[in-house]
């Protein structure tokens, strides 16, 4: 009896009633992705002109005017959640990064900009020393050529303190010094900047995927790789303890970078954790897409909106793209 049972339930059962219009499709959608769930990564530098990056095909070093201009046309496609990375000049870089905490410097006066003309503009910014060091590390170098933990964590401090005071909505410290979470949080509350979140770069592997974004800013180490501080691409659990350690030290959002070949960190983060997920879709990942359409061998507009649902499959609730301003209109297209 229950073996008929079995089969007749078996016979009944049709998923495909669930695929058969797109009206249907949609009801029964478990994934959606939406502008309101993704940042714009945007580049700039104190030059007049706006520089296209050849190695990025889509994506500009903006002149401070330019960069007014960009904001104005995403917000046009509902993004409102921005993270600048600037390029610096080779005259201001130094050993130990001063101009990282310039608080007359590119990226607080850009900030200051932005907010002046759209208050209800997110600002997320990155801290991290790499754009400002000679060395072109995340970290200050010592003269046998380690990565300074606990003398870099107080420069990153400063920066964080920088950026706040110009009125960054979101610090990113991306460096992944031990500690420093809490230390920007002790920082921040300290200088009355406790509603100011920090966006931590918790689980952020020593990649291969982000080339392009290191031409865009001329930040690639002088010597040496980052793979002390970096994580190394093999290890999920030693994830999780660095997600432990920035919950602890009192981050409000977590980040997983890359996204696209880390979507079982994602999945792990998201099983571990209250906190907002964010998941950062890099250079590398975009170049690939935007390559292989431009050699007519994929539909960028399809790849980048799969790629983009895999990764809020995963479990990000956020995420950095390079694609965000095209969101809108391909969903519109669908």
């Amino acid at each position: 009896m229950t073996r008929t049972r079995d089969a007749l339930f078996s016979a009944r059962s049709r998923p495909r009633r669930n695929r058969r219009s797109e009206a249907i499709r949609s009801l029964c959608r478990e994934t959606t992705v939406s502008p309101a769930a993704l940042v714009y990564p945007l580049f700039l530098h104190a030059d007049k002109e706006d520089c296209p990056i050849e190695a990025m095909p889509g994506q500009t070093r903006w002149s401070p005017n330019g960069l007014l201009r960009c904001v104005e046309q995403v917000r046009e496609q509902d993004i409102n959640s921005i993270v600048l990375f600037p390029r610096i000049d080779d005259a201001l870089k130094t050993r130990k990064a001063e101009e990282s905490f310039n608080e007359e410097g590119l990226i607080p006066n850009t900030i200051r900009r932005l907010k002046q003309k759209w208050p209800d503009l997110t600002i997320c910014t990155d801290v991290a020393l790499d754009p400002y060091s000679s060395d072109g590390h995340d970290g200050l170098v010592s003269d046998d050529g380690a990565i300074l933990n606990d003398e870099t964590i107080a420069v990153l401090c400063r920066q964080a303190l920088a950026q706040a005071r110009a009125g960054a909505d979101i610090i990113a410290p991306s460096d992944m010094m031990d500690g420093r979470v809490g230390a920007i949080r002790q920082t921040l509350d300290e200088n009355g900047f406790q509603d100011v979140a920090i966006l931590s770069y918790t689980a952020k592997y020593a990649s291969a995927f982000y080339g392009p974004f290191r031409g865009a800013l001329d930040s690639a180490p002088r010597s040496g790789d980052k793979k002390t501080y970096q994580m190394d691409p093999a290890n999920s659990r030693e994830a999780l303890r660095e997600l432990e350690l920035d919950e602890l030290e009192g981050a409000d959002i977590l980040m997983v970078k890359p996204a696209g070949a880390y979507l079982d960190i994602i999945r792990r983060f998201r099983d571990h954790t209250t906190l907002p997920v964010a998941a950062y879709q890099v250079s590398g990942e975009y170049l690939m897409v935007k390559a292989a359409a431009e050699s007519g061998w994929l539909n960028e507009k399809a790849i980048a909106l799969e790629t983009l649902t895999a990764i809020r499959r995963a479990g990000a609730d956020i995420i950095f793209t390079y694609f965000a301003p095209q969101v809108k209109g391909w969903l519109a297209e669908a």
